[in-house]
């Protein structure tokens, strides 16, 4: 059979047993997605966890033999995506792997539409989390110890963690539950848009860790120059497109260089 075939219609009744899905098989699979990032690798980058994650569902669905061992296939390939998102791409893998199984699916549309959801939630998960909510809550966090309020950091951190275990177990079961169409409802989230309402809070943040932190008196006129400079670095990389670690080399090269440029200027005059 072609690795990229799905079942014959003969084959439809007898290949898609009807113990999936189950309480049991969707929890393991869910508790899995925890684990994608431990057997990450160059070649495949979190593909062994994504398999890992999956294995429970495929073997319900396809019990084992060469259709078990071409499901398996599907996974091993190249995988990369933000893992707050695993959860959701594993429901909706399964919901999809349901379908191949039944024929409704074949695998050649799961493989056009396949690496397009990965590498969009990839690029929507590192802006909106890693760029975003993961910045808010350590500034929070750094702002909270600061101030002495030990106490409600430790809390804001487990309240935090909670709430991840709830967005991952509601995406994974939307994922499952409602297939691509989940996408249209990520559309109407607009996490793009509140990533960058995010980030101006985070500057705002940025700025009282900074007066949390300062060891002396604060003097609002010395603070203008760098304000200067920090906005003006801003806008120089939001306007040219110029890449931020290219702009703090040059500033660090500088400053480093600073000590040999006043000896050279004093040896000329």
């Amino acid at each position: 059979m072609n690795a990229h075939s799905g079942p014959l219609p003969g084959e439809r009744r007898a290949l898609a047993p009807t113990v999936f899905p189950t309480a049991r098989i969707l929890l393991a699979c869910l508790l899995r997605t925890w684990l994608v990032g431990a057997g990450i690798n160059t070649r495949g980058m979190q593909n062994l966890g994504l398999a890992y994650a999956m294995d429970p569902g495929l073997k319900a669905l396809y019990g084992g033999g060469e259709r078990l061992r071409l499901a398996r296939k599907r996974y091993a390939k190249h995988y990369n995506t933000h893992p707050f998102w695993t959860p959701l791409l594993v429901g909706i893998f399964l919901g999809m792997e349901k379908k191949i199984s039944q024929g409704i699916l074949t695998v050649e549309l799961y493989e056009s539409v396949r690496d397009t959801t990965i590498y969009t939630l990839s690029a929507i998960g590192d802006s909106f989390f890693g760029g975003s909510i993961l910045v808010l809550w350590s500034l929070t966090t750094a702002c909270l110890f600061l101030s002495g309020n030990a106490s409600a950091a430790v809390v804001l951190g487990l309240v935090c963690f909670a709430g991840l275990i709830v967005f991952k177990c509601g995406t994974f079961w939307l994922g499952f539950r409602e297939g691509l169409n989940v996408l249209h409802r990520l559309g109407r989230w607009n996490l793009i848009n509140w990533g960058q309402r995010f980030k101006l809070v985070n500057a705002a943040l940025l700025v009282a860790v900074w007066v949390l932190a300062w060891p002396g008196s604060i003097v609002w006129y010395e603070w203008l120059p760098v304000a200067f400079l920090f906005g003006g670095a801003a806008a120089l990389v939001s306007s040219s497109g110029l890449s931020r670690e290219i702009l703090m080399a040059g500033v660090l090269a500088v400053y480093l260089g600073l000590p040999w440029l006043k000896k050279l200027v004093g040896s000329l005059f």
